[in-house]
């Protein structure tokens, strides 16, 4: 199957071309089960053109950007969809996104509509909206509390709050738009992954690169048309996203779940017949936590894939479960260039290069280094439009990442003689935790601005899981006291969960260079210490409330 898609000519590597090729080969064949909605394959293009006809009514044209901010639902693959189909572009938004991030997003990414999950609606009242040019709101759920909102006037005039507009499926309806003249180039959505040393950057992924995103990883694993695709992953990120690109394209059926759970993970996998799951690196040993159990093998789970679980919890995960995880590479920002296989050689290592990408192994000047010596990962494909085309509105940073015809990743690995690619250390100033992106520069922002706090660092320090814990160093004002409870409380309300740091170390300076930079290495090296506030008490054996 997949040598067959990647045959398939430029043209046929858009969304609509995908939802229409669909359509005709696989019909009846069951492709969705989201929040007890349902579709077989040849649904998805007639939702698609009913969608779009809501959109464009609503005053959406081709290249107009839509956010979507909400849980999974059949709504947001309904709007994705709707929206490819038009050619306009959808920014999907972290739903534990706090108002300065939404409003940042929404006018980063000039959205005209946003479509909100009615739990996420509350958070709007931290953002200034009137900033953004938002021009519409539609809400999945009860409108009363965006309703409310708008009586207190905490929207700003002239934007239209309705509730999500539900349609009639059928190509043949009145209220389907034709598909658009889309091209493989043409943006399709705008990701937002965490910046390093600045704000989110959003990443334009084109039809062709979504395209190629189910092509790659339906090769990896092996995904065929009796499979179902079970993830609990959330739709705002690439990861489920690309596993529905995954079933359309193969005949496959994707299952999207509404959120991970140790304790319901397996009787979930089973009551779905999945064979095939999504998991990152800090799930695996969450799962392995509890004693083993009989349910960990009663299922149909023949294979995963779990970038960034640690080798030694991998082996322990397939002993237990039966169930062979895949390694892997790829960022929003590329497409699934390395990876393992079922085969592989050996383990503790991200994989081997695929079929359609180049690598290199860079120092500081691009130029490639020995096998086994630690540099840059660099990366480029040889399709058209496989990766994504750029950073929207930051064409400087566009230009510093795609240098020299190379995609510089950030990221420090070794090639082995063997070839294959093994990770070392982000050279970005980022976070991982909860499989989610931090950027340090924003919990920055947010800790500076409490009036308590002259200057600080935010960096990653180990977790007992996989991934980072978050911690920041803090400069008090002078003769003021920081009262810890009250500046958690403060970064609660202005960052999202996974984002709150959970160490804070209060110093009389930070550490610096002669030009008064900070030396955020020196504070890694430091860590954890006994001196440290810990947000979870329970394992710090008692907090401090405040210091100096």
């Amino acid at each position: 199957m997949t040598s067959e898609l990647r045959a398939l000519p430029p043209a046929q590597r858009t969304l609509p071309a995908m939802l229409q090729r669909q359509a005709a080969l696989f019909g009846a064949r069951p492709l969705l089960k989201v929040a007890g909605r349902q579709w077989a394959h040849r649904d998805a293009a007639a939702a698609a053109a009913v969608r779009a006809a809501a959109l464009a009514q609503a005053g959406v044209v081709r290249g107009d950007r839509i956010a979507v901010m909400a849980g999974n639902c059949i709504e947001f693959i309904e709007t994705f969809l709707g929206a490819g189909w038009l050619g306009a572009v959808v920014v999907p938004v972290n739903t534990a996104s706090m108002g300065p991030q939404i409003e940042y997003v929404l006018s980063n990414s000039e959205a005209k509509l946003l479509v909100i999950g009615a739990g996420c609606v509350e958070r709007l009242k931290m953002a200034d909206l009137g900033r953004t040019g938002l021009r519409e709101i539609w809400v999945v759920g009860d409108v009363g509390e965006v309703e409310a909102i708008v009586a207190s006037r905490e929207l700003p005039p002239g934007v239209r709050v309705s509730r999500y507009p539900e349609g009639v499926h059928g190509a043949e309806s009145a209220q389907a738009n034709p598909p658009a003249a889309v091209q493989p180039g043409d943006p399709l959505a705008i990701l937002y992954t965490s910046g390093t040393t600045g704000p989110a950057k959003g990443v334009i992924c084109p039809h062709a690169q979504y395209f190629w995103w189910g092509v790659n990883s339906a090769e990896v694993l092996g995904v065929g048309r009796d499979d179902v695709l079970c993830t609990t992953l959330p739709l705002f990120h690439i990861n489920a996203l690309n596993t529905f690109a995954q079933a359309a394209l193969t005949g496959a059926q994707a299952v999207f779940e509404l959120r991970f759970s140790a304790s319901g993970f397996w009787p979930s996998m089973r009551a779905n017949g999945a064979t095939v799951v999504y998991l990152l690196g800090a799930m695996v040993p969450i799962l392995l936590a509890p004693p083993e159990g009989e349910g960990e093998r009663n299922h149909s789970v023949r294979i995963g894939l779990g970038p960034g679980v640690p080798p030694a919890a991998g082996q322990v995960f397939t002993a237990r479960t039966g169930v062979t995880l895949l390694e892997g590479y790829g960022s929003t920002e590329t497409n699934f260039a390395i990876a393992t296989a079922p085969a592989s050689p050996r383990g503790g290592v991200m994989g081997w290069l695929r079929e359609g990408f180049e690598a290199r192994v860079a120092d500081e000047d691009d130029a490639p280094v020995p096998d086994g010596e630690a540099g840059e990962l660099l990366l480029r494909a040889d399709e058209p439009y496989a990766f994504a085309s750029g950073y929207f509105n930051m064409p400087e940073k566009t230009v510093e990442a795609w240098r020299n015809l190379w995609f510089h990743t950030g990221d420090r690995v070794v090639r082995d003689a063997d070839g294959a690619f093994r990770f070392v250390d982000r050279i970005k100033d980022a976070i991982r935790r909860r499989g989610e992106n931090i950027s340090s520069f924003e919990v920055e922002q947010v800790l500076a601005s409490h009036p308590a706090v002259a200057s600080c660092a935010v960096y990653p320090v180990q977790s007992e899981l996989a991934e980072d814990e978050v911690m920041a160093a803090l400069v008090a004002r002078e003769g003021v006291r920081i009262d810890l409870t009250d500046l958690i409380e403060f970064c609660t309300s202005r960052l999202p969960y996974f984002a709150v740091p959970r160490y804070i170390d209060v110093l009389p300076d930070l550490p610096r260079t002669e030009n008064g930079k900070v030396q955020k290495f020196k504070l890694r090296e430091r860590g954890v210490g006994p001196q440290t506030w810990d947000g979870q008490p329970a394992k710090s054996g008692g907090r401090p409330e405040s210091a100096i």
